[in-house]
């Protein structure tokens, strides 16, 4: 039974995430399967890298699904060219091994966040960026970053309904830069909760703004408590960037 790999893209905006939701079409996963499962001739199931949230983007998710029926790599690739929205880009298609699983075989996963940082809108990039008007210090924001890094439990930085699963992740590195009136915000780690990125994102801002301390962190952190993290920065800005096996 051939495994295909898939490389995707895609604008998240009009889009309530990546998983299905019940007969829900209107989510990623969902507009996948309907065009792999009408290729196919029989319902089939895409497992996702990454669950993004409703309104966040992807410039690098991998998928991967089976079938009993052989297909090459062009044949699957020009039928997803055909049939998705122009929102949803299949950038390529790979025959895998039969053990590769697109989400358990993932060992890190990179998401960067746009911020608009000039007193002005910008009308071009207002569905892919978050408009900060006030100057941020970048440097304070570093220092933030940094606490961070490593092993935690990451339970006030989740919106997670259930908390059976374990809720600590570990975060690689958190890199700030600013360009052409953006600050770039990228997090790598090895997996992350329900809007854990935002609310990451949303805590380096208010430390940005100085309505927070980047020393403030550690103490989030071990409180466990949601309402410690304040802001929680919009979808629009985020985007998932990178996997890596």
């Amino acid at each position: 039974m051939p495994n295909y790999r898939l490389t995707i893209q895609y604008d998240g905006g009009r889009y309530k995430g990546w998983q299905k939701l019940g007969n829900d079409e209107n989510t990623i996963q969902g507009k996948l399967e309907k065009v792999i499962t009408q290729l196919v001739g029989k319902d089939t199931e895409i497992t996702g890298c990454s669950r993004t949230d409703a309104g966040v983007h992807a410039l690098h998710q991998v998928a991967n699904f089976k079938t009993d029926k052989y297909f090459t790599e062009k044949e699957i690739k020009d039928y997803f060219i055909r049939y998705l929205p122009k929102d949803i880009s299949v950038t390529n298609v790979e025959i895998v091994h039969d053990r590769f699983h697109a989400r358990y075989n993932a060992k890190s996963k990179t998401y960067l966040y746009k911020i608009w940082n000039r007193e002005y809108p910008n009308p071009f990039m207002r569905k892919y960026s978050m408009h900060v008007e006030k100057k941020l210090n970048l440097e304070e924001m570093r220092n933030a970053g940094r606490f961070f890094l490593g092993e935690h439990d990451f339970t006030a930085y989740s919106n997670a309904k259930s908390k059976k699963k374990s809720m600590v992740r570990k975060i690689f590195s958190v890199e700030i830069n600013e360009e052409d009136g953006f600050v770039n915000i990228r997090i790598c780690g090895d997996g992350f909760l329900y809007n854990m990125v935002r609310k990451m994102v949303g805590t380096l801002i208010e430390v940005g703004l100085g309505l927070k301390k980047a020393e403030d962190i550690p103490a989030i952190i071990e409180s466990k408590e949601r309402k410690e993290t304040g802001l929680m920065a919009e979808a629009c800005g985020l985007y998932l960037e990178q996997i890596e096996y």
